[in-house]
């Protein structure tokens, strides 16, 4: 805080990060937004001219960056229009030589060495900016979200309490989350709130580093997206390995595949805890914890549960509606659009009007959804990846769900591309596990019951990958376009 103050800081100030999951990151978090300037948490998975195009739509002062990114830097570093000097977050010893001469360097540790360690904190009104994060958006440019201390605080007390992570001085809890993105769920908030250990995993995303960290650190509970999950799994398979001290790992950005629920529970002891958020939504404001009625189901009853969403925490109202605008019966099979609205739920983007997106006090999600009558949401499909084929629509979230399932299938995804027929008609794409001798043939005999017949892929196409974003959630609009013309053709 010091520092900043120095560097001529001033209250409402967009401080930009480039940054993974660290010490330093987190130190960022308290003092900027302490000082009442704002943290700009930037994604470094983006491409290098959306990168700028964020920065400088923040119209940001200043940009910290991890050491790993300095060479993206110096890729669009001349093209920023208001930053003023760059920090590199660093030990002395490690501070590169910039290629470029557009804008002063410093190095983090050089900057706060020898500054007192007490801080005249000022005091400013909740509805101060403290935080701002664009949408990982897989189409057009990201939008940003502009969050309070009000917001940040009531969302870290929700997301500490028993309704969502439930953490305590016990638990120590390993964010795999970025906290480029939406603020890494909240973990750096809620963790310190509720005096839990935070274990950071830095640019350690491989299977390998997690395992050494969980198990060095004795992590008990871990946040991430399904496919981190996936990772995980892959290397303790392959290693013949446990994760002894893992009780939880709560899951989101994307649908729980049944597959990996049932996997974590029978294999590792692991309750797979569903949340879902959007970056408009603080993120976190839906969970299933395994409360001890949950957990006195039969597995059956309970996995099914693992697969929703979960239920809204206290706070939010979270409903969905049909195409005209009215509330749809919750009644586990009627869907509509999920709308939801509450104390840490963003009611504008940063600088846009987007008046379809907010509307009468909602946020529209654009996620299309199921809730039953005990209040469990179940997310069907987004808007946009719904197949419509012959006028009824298809899930495509169901399919990858019980594709999931079948012992040899790693990874599945399914779209929906152009028919002469009927207008659209599902494809389903299959990353093999390893050493696995996988047909098709027997992904169709395995579906054969499961789904409708006219759900039934017309192909299925064994890859060896399938695109993700830096966030881990699957880019469908590439695979759309890459077999756009399959079934045209």
């Amino acid at each position: 805080a010091h520092a900043l103050t120095e560097l001529e800081v001033q209250p409402g100030d967009r401080i930009a990060t480039l940054a993974w999951n660290t010490y330093r990151h987190v130190e960022l978090y308290y003092a900027v937004s302490g000082i009442g300037a704002v943290i700009h948490t930037v994604n470094p998975r983006l491409l290098a001219d959306q990168i700028q195009w964020i920065i400088n739509d923040a119209e940001a002062s200043w940009l910290f960056v991890d050491l790993s990114f300095v060479p993206l830097l110096e890729e669009f570093v001349h093209q920023l229009k208001t930053v003023k000097g760059i920090v590199v977050l660093a030990d002395p010893e490690h501070q590169p030589e910039l290629a470029h001469q557009w804008l002063p360097s410093y190095n983090y540790e050089a900057l706060i060495q020898g500054k007192p360690t007490t801080f005249a904190w000022p005091v400013f009104p909740e509805h101060t900016a403290a935080m701002l994060c664009y949408t990982s958006g897989t189409t057009g440019n990201p939008k940003g979200v502009l969050s309070s201390h009000r917001s940040i605080v009531l969302h870290a007390q929700a997301a500490a309490g028993p309704e969502l992570l439930q953490l305590d001085s016990d638990v120590v809890l390993m964010p795999m989350v970025a906290m480029y993105h939406v603020g890494a769920w909240g973990a750096p908030y809620a963790a310190l709130l509720a005096g839990s250990k935070l274990v950071l995993p830095g640019a350690g995303m491989s299977g390998a580093d997690m395992y050494e960290l969980i198990t060095t650190e004795q992590v008990t509970v871990a946040l991430g997206v399904p496919t981190i999950w996936l990772t995980l799994h892959n290397h303790l398979h392959t290693q013949q390995l446990t994760v002894p001290s893992l009780t939880r790992v709560c899951v989101g950005g994307a649908a729980s595949p049944l597959g990996l629920v049932k996997l974590y529970h029978e294999r590792y002891q692991v309750y797979w805890q569903p949340i879902w958020g959007m970056t408009e939504t603080g993120p976190l404001v839906t969970s299933a914890p395994p409360t001890r009625e949950l957990m006195a189901l039969p597995l059956k009853q309970r996995y099914a549960i693992q697969t929703t969403a979960g239920r809204a925490c206290f706070g939010v109202d979270m409903e969905i509606f049909d195409s005209e605008g009215h509330p749809v019966p919750h009644d586990g099979s009627s869907s509509g659009e999920l709308k939801v609205r509450g104390p840490w739920i963003t009611s504008s983007y940063y600088r846009r009007d987007d008046p379809e997106v907010f509307k009468d006090g909602w946020l529209a999600t654009g996620d299309i959804a199921v809730i039953d009558s005990h209040g469990y949401m179940k997310v069907i499909d987004r808007k946009k990846d719904l197949i419509k084929s012959g006028g009824e629509w298809i899930s495509s979230l169901d399919i990858e769900n019980i594709t999931s399932q079948h012992p040899a299938v790693n990874e599945c995804c399914v779209i929906g591309v152009k028919h002469p027929k009927w207008d659209e008609r599902p494809l389903l794409l299959i990353v093999p596990n390893q050493n696995t001798d996988l047909r098709k043939e027997e992904i169709y005999q395995f579906l054969e019951g499961k789904i409708a017949k006219w759900w039934m892929p017309d192909d299925i196409i064994l890859v060896d990958s399938l695109p993700h974003t830096g966030t881990g959630k699957l880019i469908k609009h590439e695979l759309r376009d890459k077999y756009l013309n399959l079934f045209m053709e």
